[in-house]
């Protein structure tokens, strides 16, 4: 199998370029968990992310691939902000994973920047949990890109894990070459950009103009896994028709959009803010007939009762007027009714 791999920074990880993002397996059951894991594996996949926060994935990867523990690289995360649950989180994930050891543990999207010495003891406890061999390498993932900056400049972090795809601003792209000028690996999440990109190869051949990009694909079908293994021996290059669709949807997709994180969830009235949204774009990048039936006009409907109170646009990443652009999407959804 000729494969395009990867290296990770400084830690010297060598992978397949088809990253496994294990968000997803959490919403299938185990059974069905187990034979994706496996598959991806015995199709040359070796990298798996996870985090604390995916409810079952960690134990889904535990149970599917343990027997191959020493062939894998496990990258899992930590949303603590205390000593205490960075410690618990840390053994919930060893015992769930059925390892002694992550190869990359992560800071899960702190709003600030961990170090030694900044009262939180956190990036202490990482340097312990590395001494005590629980541990390879230390990671943090962000959606801020202040805070991605800090961690790669203050080389602290062996990697970075942050949203890249074809939809990224100069900004962005950047920051994937600040990366490689300090030997950080790029781990890279929303390569799809949460649904919004429905051209996988496209995606593929974007990313693989940065050599130092794994990208983490989020599955939960064996379909979708089909499609990335596929990649293995017929890898997507940047084609005179993929420049056509990415330029097409950089056109589309310009300006402010929901990219779907959630970070902006609970929501106190129950909207469920990250697709509600963004519901204008996906009505018309996806087939439109699940986004119309009568559960998703009742989450619209909600919309109804936003109260402004400014919790979601305090915790959006991206700083959007998230009350502003739910109203919006509310607005042109109707319209698919009249």
């Amino acid at each position: 199998m000729k494969m395009e791999t990867v290296r990770l920074g400084r830690t010297n990880i060598v992978v397949n370029r088809n990253g496994f993002g294990a968000l997803p397996v959490q919403r299938v059951n185990m059974e069905e968990a187990k034979v994706i894991l496996k598959k991806a594996y015995d199709n040359g996949i070796t990298f798996f992310d996870s985090a604390r926060a995916y409810s079952d994935s960690e134990e889904k990867i535990g149970e599917a691939l343990s027997e191959v523990r020493q062939k894998i690289y496990i990258s899992t995360k930590t949303m603590a902000t205390t000593v205490t649950d960075f410690w618990k989180d840390l053994e919930t994930s060893l015992s769930l994973l059925k390892t002694d050891y992550i190869d990359i543990y992560q800071f899960h999207n702190p709003s600030f920047c961990p170090k030694p010495g900044d009262g939180s003891g956190l990036y202490e406890a990482m340097l312990e949990a590395k001494k005590q061999g629980k541990i390879r390498y230390i990671g943090l993932t962000n959606h801020r890109l202040h805070v991605a900056r800090e961690a790669v400049e203050c080389g602290l972090y062996d990697t970075l894990q942050f949203p890249f795809s074809y939809l990224a601003s100069k900004k962005e792209e950047e920051l994937v070459d600040l990366c490689k000028e300090k030997d950080v690996g790029f781990i890279c999440m929303k390569a799809l950009s949460g649904g919004l990109i429905d051209r996988s190869d496209a995606a593929y051949a974007y990313l693989a103009q940065f050599d130092n990009t794994l990208p983490i694909w989020g599955i939960q079908k064996e379909s979708e896994l089909d499609e990335f293994i596929e990649y293995n021996d017929n890898p997507p290059i940047m084609s005179e028709e993929i420049k056509a669709i990415i330029a097409h949807d950089q056109k589309e997709l310009s300006g402010e959009f929901c990219r779907g994180c959630g970070y902006c969830m609970p929501c106190p009235m129950g909207i469920e803010i990250n697709q509600c949204a963004r519901m204008s774009l996906m009505l018309r990048r996806a087939p439109s007939a699940g986004w119309l039936s009568e559960h998703w006009q009742e989450e619209m409907k909600k919309i109804e009762n936003c109260i402004n109170c400014g919790k979601c646009m305090s915790h959006c990443p991206y700083g959007l007027n998230t009350p502003e652009l739910l109203k919006k999407n509310y607005e042109d959804y109707k319209t698919f009714f009249k």
